[in-house]
């Protein structure tokens, strides 16, 4: 059966793509085939930019995925870079229209990463925000975080949130060059309250087989679950 890891981050300009792209090469180097969906992508003017990217490295790692096409893993788009709620003018978002097309990339891949927009509480509809699309595709949640000054409290945000969900999760920091401070003003904290510490581009790897172990367990306890 496949496994479902949706990748969310605590805003939007996180690093949710990297974040994806990297994993894509772990778990492909773990020796998975790979898929990748992004459900929603605004800010499009043409061709979805990073459903693009996306699609075309997981070509390259799965030649399975050749016959796709990027309408085949971004069901819908947006002109206007804003939550889908604005930039669809607030018109009701069915959930049941993403089943099919992932479905269709599942039969193809062992690992499907699915990709969110924005953070977990960047609104849909009136209805639904991005963590109901989490709960609906009973996936296992990643939740990129920053490593700027605020991130104890964007992370524990979300985290609560996730658990008030009830969805099984982790979370990985992408630190960038100018984060210099993290280790004095952040670090810290997430090391007395979380273990292991997860950073993306340096222990992708570790990462990778830590949600691997996260949804192995959460299968044990669930049967039915994805």
């Amino acid at each position: 059966m496949t496994k479902r890891i949706f990748i969310t981050a605590t805003n939007t300009d996180i690093g949710k793509t990297y974040t994806t792209l990297q994993l894509l090469n772990a778990f492909t180097a773990l020796g998975y085939r790979v898929g990748v969906y992004k459900p929603i992508e605004t800010g499009v003017n043409g061709l979805p930019a990073d459903g693009s990217l996306l699609l075309k490295h997981a070509q390259n790692l799965n030649p399975e995925l050749k016959s796709l096409r990027v309408n085949d893993i971004v069901t819908l788009s947006f002109a206007l870079p804003a939550a889908p709620y604005v930039a669809n003018k607030g018109a009701k978002i069915d959930f049941s229209q993403f089943d099919h097309p992932l479905e269709k990339i599942e039969k193809l891949c062992d690992i499907l990463l699915i990709e969110g927009a924005g953070g977990l509480m960047v609104p849909l509809d009136e209805a639904s925000m991005m963590i109901d699309l989490a709960k609906h595709f009973h996936a296992t949640v990643l939740l990129v975080t920053h490593c700027r000054l605020g991130c104890i409290n964007d992370t524990l945000l979300s985290l609560n949130a996730l658990k008030q969900f009830n969805i099984p999760h982790e979370f990985g920091f992408n630190c960038r060059a100018e984060d210099k401070n993290f280790m004095q003003t952040s670090l810290p904290y997430f090391k007395n309250h979380f273990e292991p510490l997860y950073f993306i581009g340096h222990n992708t790897d570790a990462l990778a087989q830590g949600l691997l172990d996260k949804i192995n367990s959460n299968n044990k306890e669930d049967p039915c679950a994805i």
